[in-house]
């Protein structure tokens, strides 16, 4: 809202905000005046008072008090007070330019202007006494001004200064409304002449109730003609109400339009930027299609060429198709025989495998029932410096009727004269003899059986036996660098367990292991996985209970397992502090025997079945004669103890052979370790091994007779452990 007008002290002062230069059909004019809006200066009006102003005034009020009329009548000389002060406020703005001070003379008409009063009245020199204007003209004397006061200046416009001077014109928005406003003609009317005597003449001034009567009438005239006035005011303030609304709904307007023209601006500077771009893609795809148009032309001429190319290539494929057609009906006929073929090669391989399997089932069962202990034999190939040493194994014959025998061959020479007297053949039969070609792989698939056993509820023992450097340590571990295709028998033993734990257990078994590991060295047990300065005591064997046979060792390490990953960390840690040393006959000797031992503990909740077993898995050290192995010191002492232990473990199975009563397990810690493996109530398997050199041959024959001798011992039919 823009408030134009407001009423203080009686005066209308209007407010208006700044002017804005536009062009509107109807003129805005910002002029705080409102006598420059009520009445527009022109050039042939001269500047009038409003009339009302100062109450009247007598003439003697501004005459200097003279003895003459110090006592006459004091009372009726009225005093300026508030109430004439509030009564000489306008509801107009007074004007600036008034006309006092500027009075002409007597002559002519009056001004048009009403009085305005000044701050503070005052008295004035009068004139009453001084002889009329006319005569002292006559006279030829000077006509000095009257001073009147400014509410009751009876000058007339002829002789106004301001009336020859036209008023200028104000530019701007304020000019505009004054212009636009509409003024009565009465309040343009010329301001009534001075009251007189009845000949026009003034009064004397000892005339006080002729002045008096004068002042009423100019009182009443005054007061019609502010009546009148008033009028025209409030019709002037409805006017510029009317033009206030008019003016904020202009404003309004304005606003509206000028939001509607930054809007259109904006679209029209986007529209113009869109046909830029669509110009500019317009050119693009233009450009585009000329390529096509290109591309289109070349790939019909392609298109053509490859057209006579292809009429060619048909004629050839027909003829082509002719010979394949021919070529469908050979092979059709061959395929029927190929088919027929492989059908009888799927029946015989299958009916080869059944068999097989029976073959080993049977063998299984008559393993048990003899229970004597299984003996695999295999024989290490040659190494790359040994090839240079030997050419071949002439001495060693593999049969190939089966892969049961083995045969040793010697040449016999005289003592004297050293003559050849020929070959001596020994022949030696076990369950299985492994080739130098056979892989880690092909030898496991023969214990398999054996090892699935151990979850089943039996104790299972494997151990290898040889002289050193015969290949005991990588059948049962394999080499450092461990790999599936060279892994030994105790990781392949631990995969094959637990993978069969895993297929059980969707028929309700689970499963519980522990493992350890430790070596016999020098008659002393020692944990392998524990490093060897946090050794502590030394170890010893124990029965669990008095009136148990299970043995066990306390402060073993036994660690809980339930992965097959588990257990080979477990591998690399007892490998790394496993006992090796340098000798004459193997530079990486064993020089303990190690034992590993898997506890399997299942048990069945929905048919209440439990089973308990131990698969253990030994390394034994290696046989050495001590006029080859040249040892001294150390390896003197360790070379007569795994001797010792070695000669202790073939006397108990020869005991167990001839079915002694009293077995000599306590010899040997060794066998004492494995009285639960060798007394009867376990499948037992031994691999022999023998080294492919020709010069170890008479350890080869000790070796391979003592694996005769187990072979041939019957310990029993083993029992599974099962409550």
């Amino acid at each position: 809202m823009y408030p134009f007008c407001r009423e203080k002290r009686g005066t209308i002062s209007p407010t208006m905000d700044p002017p804005i230069a536009l062009s509107l059909p109807l003129p805005i004019h910002p002029d705080p005046d409102p006598t420059t809006w009520l009445s527009p200066a022109l050039p042939h009006q001269t500047p009038r008072t409003p009339p009302w102003g100062s109450p009247p005034a007598h003439p003697s009020w501004q005459r200097p008090a003279s003895p003459s009329h110090a006592g006459r009548c004091p009372a009726s000389r009225p005093t300026p007070g508030p109430a004439m002060a509030s009564a000489a406020r306008s509801p107009l703005k007074e004007q600036k330019g008034n006309t006092e001070g500027q009075q002409g003379p007597a002559e002519g008409k009056p001004l048009s202007h009403l009085p305005l009063p000044g701050l503070r009245p005052k008295r004035g020199p009068s004139d009453e006494n001084q002889p009329p204007a006319q005569q002292k003209r006559a006279r030829g004397l000077p006509v000095p001004v009257r001073r009147v006061a400014a509410s009751i200046a009876t000058t007339r416009s002829t002789a106004s200064a301001a009336a020859a001077v036209p008023r200028p014109q104000r530019a701007g928005r304020r000019a505009s409304l004054r212009a636009g406003l509409t003024v009565p003609a009465a309040s343009i009317a010329a301001a009534p002449a001075p009251a007189a005597g009845n000949d026009g003449k003034k009064r004397a001034a000892w005339d006080l109730k002729g002045q008096l009567s004068d002042m009423r009438a100019k009182m009443c005239s005054y007061k019609d003609k502010v009546q009148r006035l008033e009028g025209e005011n409030q019709q002037l303030s409805r006017q510029l109400q009317e033009q206030v609304v008019q003016s904020q709904e202009l404003r309004s307007q304005v606003s509206t339009l000028s939001s509607a023209l930054h809007t259109c601006q904006e679209q029209s500077q986007r529209r113009l930027h869109e046909v830029m771009e669509l110009s500019d893609l317009k050119e693009q795809l233009e450009e585009q299609v000329t390529n096509h148009r290109r591309t289109i032309r070349e790939l019909e001429r392609i298109k053509q060429d490859l057209s006579a190319l292809l009429e060619t290539r048909e004629v050839k494929l027909k003829l082509a198709e002719e010979g394949l057609a021919q070529r469908e009906c050979v092979n059709e006929e061959l395929r029927g025989q190929v088919t027929a073929q492989l059908q009888i090669m799927t029946q015989q391989e299958e009916r080869l495998h059944q068999l097989e399997m029976e073959r080993r089932r049977l063998h299984n069962l008559v393993q048990e029932l003899k229970g004597n202990i299984r003996v695999f034999c295999r024989v290490r190939p040659l190494l790359a410096w040994e090839k240079k040493m030997q050419k071949g194994m002439e001495h060693l014959h593999f049969p190939p009727q089966d892969n049961k025998a083995l045969v040793l061959s010697k040449v016999e020479e005289s003592h004297v004269g050293r003559d050849r007297k020929g070959d001596v053949k020994y022949d030696f039969s076990f369950d299985r003899v492994f080739s130098p070609a056979c892989s880690q792989e092909e030898v496991f698939e023969e214990i398999a059986l054996l090892v699935q056993s151990a979850l089943d509820g039996y104790h299972v023992c494997i151990f290898a036996y040889g002289q050193t450097g015969s290949g005991k340590t990588y059948t049962m571990e394999g080499p450092d660098d461990m790999r599936p295709e060279t892994m030994g028998m105790i990781p392949r033993a631990v995969q094959q367990v637990f993978q069969g734990a895993r297929e059980l257990e969707s028929k309700g078994w689970q499963y519980r292991f522990t493992a350890n590991f430790l070596e016999i060295y020098n008659e002393s047990l020692r944990d392998l996985l524990v490093g060897r300065p946090e050794r502590g005591a030394e170890l010893e064997i124990k029965r669990v209970s008095q009136s148990s046979e299970e043995l066990h060792v306390p402060n073993l390490h036994y660690v809980s397992v339930d992965s097959e990953d588990e257990v080979l960390k477990l591998l690399q840690t007892a490998k790394a502090n496993r006992s090796v040393a340098k000798t004459a006959l193997n530079d990486h000797s064993s020089r303990s025997h190690s034992l590993f031992q898997l506890r399997i503990e299942g048990w069945n909740p929905s048919r209440d079945l439990h089973s308990a077993s131990v698969l253990s898995l030994v390394d034994l050290a290696g046989s050495e004669r001590l006029d080859k192995s040249l040892s001294k010191g150390e390896r003197l002492r360790e070379t007569q103890a795994i001797n010792t232990s070695l000669s202790t473990l073939g006397l108990v199975i020869m005991a167990l052979s001839n079915k002694e009563p009293h077995i000599p397990y306590r010899n040997s810690k060794l066998t004492y370790l494995l009285q639960n493996s060798l007394g009867g109530n376990s499948k037992m398997l031994m691999f022999v091994n023998i080294s492919p050199l020709e010069e170890n041959l008479t350890e080869s024959l000790n070796s391979l007779r003592f694996a005769s001798k187990v072979n041939e011992c019957v310990i029993g039919t083993a029992h599974t452990n099962r409550k």
